[in-house]
Order: structure tokens, then sequence, then C-alpha cells
């Protein structure tokens, strides 16, 4: 098993999705990654979206941006590893999701994501989101919100 298979199956296996009961408000979780020109060939890829402002650094150096900027729903991903992995995570179901682009993500930026449970919606069982994603000089890039449905059991108790 490669090193990156067991850090995979060791966060797996560490992981507690908490119920609708569990989750408090304030509870919070992050997620910090440096975007990677692998990151931009893979999003490209599975996306469709080959913008030369993400692929083509001559093109990109004429905007008003100057070089190439990531994909936004490069930073906007890592909000689904913080809440289908970690908070609530296991068995979250993901309903809406509202973003607002504040500045450009760079390729190498170090992104930090950070969940903070904002609401919770006794009649539905959800529980609302605050996200803030903000890069390595702790500058706001994106500011969001979402709704998910948190696992009817924890996962502690599978």
């Amino acid at each position: 098993m490669t090193a990156q298979l067991r850090l995979n199956k060791e966060l797996y296996m560490s992981t507690t999705g908490k119920t609708y009961h569990e989750i408090k408000i304030g509870d919070t979780a992050s997620f910090s990654k440096t975007i990677t020109e692998t990151d931009i060939s893979f999003y490209s890829s599975i996306s469709g979206d080959f913008n030369l402002i993400h692929t083509n650094e001559e093109y990109a150096s004429t905007t008003p941006f100057q070089k190439r900027i990531a994909h936004g729903g490069v930073a906007l991903s890592f909000v689904g590893g913080i809440l289908g992995s970690h908070l609530p995570g296991q068995g979250t179901i993901f309903l809406e999701m509202r973003s607002t682009f504040k500045k450009p993500v760079y390729i190498h930026d170090t992104i930090t994501c950070t969940a903070t449970v904002k609401k919770k919606l006794d009649r539905l069982k959800a529980v609302i989101f605050s996200v803030v994603w903000k890069n390595q000089r702790k500058e706001l890039v994106i500011r969001g919100e979402c709704k998910v449905l948190p696992p009817e059991k924890s996962a502690k108790s599978n």
C-alpha cells in the first residue's frame, strides 16, 4: 500500500460523522491545500473548462490578473472535503451552496477553507454553514454558505 493510500485510509478510518443532534452552533473545521499545476489539469479535464485564463500563461498575462488563475471550482471543492469527511462527516448530504468570489486564486496559492456551523434548521434537520476561503496571506478570496443534511446516525456507532 502506498503512503498516499495509507494516509487516505487513516483519514477515512478516523472520520466520525456527527448527527444533527451532536452538532453545535460554532463548530468549525478547516482544510488547507496548495493549488498545483496538476489540480488545474485534472479540473480542466473533469469539468471541460479549458479557458485560457487557467491554462495558458501567455494569454493570462494579457488579462487584468496578469497571470493564470485557478478555476473557481477548484477552491470551492475544498468545502466538500470538510463537510463530507470531517464536519458533519461520513453520510452527509450536500443540499445547497452560495458563494461570492472576492479575489482571484492563483496557481501555487495555499488556500484554507473554514466551515463554521451558523444555524440549525430543526424542521428539516439541516445545518447551515458559513464558509470562508483565505489565501496564504490571510486575504479573503471566497465567502459562502452551505446547507447540508448530517447523517442520521453517527459514524461512531457504525
